[in-house]
């Protein structure tokens, strides 16, 4: 199923434009995070951290995407789209109550305040969000160091959570740019990346409608290796299906995007020589040359090569920020935005949908208490044990999806996350693959929606 937040007429889509991380090539999971965590925590100890943490591993139930780091206090934070507090974790231990108060008095965050809230929105996030817990929780009960609201002290020494922030993005950095997780990645594809045979059947459909491009950050031989797994089925199963080089499957490739940058003034477009994977001197200004790889270019040489508008992309990725948000702020592309969490987040839906229509129930009742009352009433309704009763349906709700809950929602306040996708993404789906099962001519069509809604859909419209 795809989900719909704008109307989309999909035979007037004359381009499709894919990332490669998380979008065509889909990493299995937990695995791949698994390897991450593993090679961070390797690093941060290379850099000066006990070598105790090494005994951590990564719970996959713990994270979700859309979380919010305070680099102030240390705390992991689910937050709504205003900045009001949903969930708040130290480490592992989730505050309630006055320990809450004691950090956010007014259960709000500024998120405006960049230097300090860090929204970890993407997949490769959750290793981060994770690693933060482990450090925080480590910090705090190691007796070696005393605790502080801002960090920890070791003698003369002292560290911030700030430091710490720093050190874990220095940390990831350089697992994602030394080569080092591409490595581990390539010695072993089957354990780390899906392969579907229904992705070269797709993409030569969509070739036949339209245009097809590759818009990734990775770099050619990376995205070579990938892409060559991807869309070989010479020794499997799937024989029946005409092999045909990875790259004739796109109009036109691009590699070492540096999105988000891509969206916005970009960098010098370059020809890259696949048989060395070196970039040849020179900006290239010439025609589109099929099958040839690029690297660097905007967004604009995107629509200029192909012969393309915005509003003619509909461009598929998995990052928020890096993807959908500025290729539809600065292009006006169409946008679909991939989100693998969905399948888990419908399963939950459907098993436990009596608590859904429990919590639905207990908010009709709420308000028939109130219903004969107005401005002028004195009377208090008892509430107390409804408010109890509706605590204790949304966390056990919550803990359906895992330890910080639901991507989408915490009882029926929408996260931050599912704001932010209502907003910038017009279709989203667990995987691209599902237009597989829609023809060319669909219309995906958004619902209407009052202003003044009587109730918080929970559920978005699907196609």
């Amino acid at each position: 199923r795809i989900f719909v937040n704008r109307s989309l007429a999909l035979e007037k889509i004359k381009c499709f434009g894919f990332d490669m991380d998380y979008t065509l090539a889909m990493y299995k999971s937990p695995d791949y995070e698994e390897l991450a965590f593993d090679l961070l925590l390797e690093h941060l100890v290379a850099i000066g951290y006990p070598p105790e943490i090494l005994a951590y591993k990564y719970d996959p139930t713990f994270p979700t995407r859309g979380l919010v780091f305070d680099a102030l206090y240390g705390n992991l934070l689910k937050v709504d789209s205003h900045g009001n507090l949903l969930v708040c974790a130290r480490g592992f231990r989730f505050l309630k109550g006055a320990e809450i108060l004691h950090y956010y008095p007014n259960k709000f965050i500024q998120r405006d305040d960049m230097k300090r809230f860090h929204i970890l929105n993407t997949l490769f996030n959750l290793t981060e969000a994770h690693l933060y817990a482990c450090l925080v929780d480590f910090f705090t009960n190691c007796s070696r160091y005393v605790n502080c609201d801002t960090g920890y002290k070791h003698g003369n020494l002292f560290m911030s959570f700030r430091s710490m922030f720093q050190d874990v993005r220095e940390a990831m950095d350089h697992v994602h740019l030394s080569g080092c997780l591409k490595e581990k990645t390539l010695e072993n594809l089957e354990k780390y990346v899906v392969k579907d045979p229904r992705v070269p059947l797709l993409l030569s459909r969509m070739k036949e409608v339209g245009k097809v491009f590759l818009a990734t950050n990775s770099d050619y031989t990376y995205t070579d290796a990938i892409m060559s797994y991807l869309f070989d089925f010479s020794n499997g199963d799937k024989a029946d299906i005409p092999q045909r080089p990875w790259r004739s499957y796109f109009d036109l490739i691009v590699v070492d995007t540096r999105k988000p940058l891509f969206f916005a003034e970009g960098t010098v477009l370059r020809q890259v020589d696949t048989d060395t994977g070196k970039l040849r001197i020179g900006t290239y200004t010439g025609p589109l040359q099929h099958c040839t790889v690029y690297s660097g270019g905007s967004s604009d040489v995107v629509c200029d090569l192909l012969g393309v508008k915005g509003k003619d992309i509909l461009y598929m990725g998995d990052h928020i920020f890096g993807d959908i948000l500025k290729s539809k702020k600065r292009q006006g592309w169409r946008t679909f935005l991939v989100v693998p969490e969905l399948a888990r987040e419908l399963q939950v839906w459907t098993e436990k949908s009596e608590l859904f229509e429990e919590l639905r129930s207990l908010d009709l009742l709420l308000a028939e208490l109130y219903q004969h009352l107005d401005s002028g009433s004195s009377e208090r309704p008892d509430i107390s044990s409804i408010k109890r009763r509706i605590q204790k349906v949304t966390h056990e709700m919550d803990m359906c999806y895992g330890k910080m809950g639901s991507l989408f929602r915490c009882g029926s306040r929408q996260t931050l996350f599912a704001n932010q996708l209502m907003r910038y993404a017009d279709l989203y789906a667990a995987s691209f693959i599902n237009f597989l099962y829609y023809p060319f001519s669909y219309l995906f069509r958004a619902p209407p929606v009052l202003v003044c809604s009587p109730q918080l859909l929970l559920l978005p419209h699907c196609a």
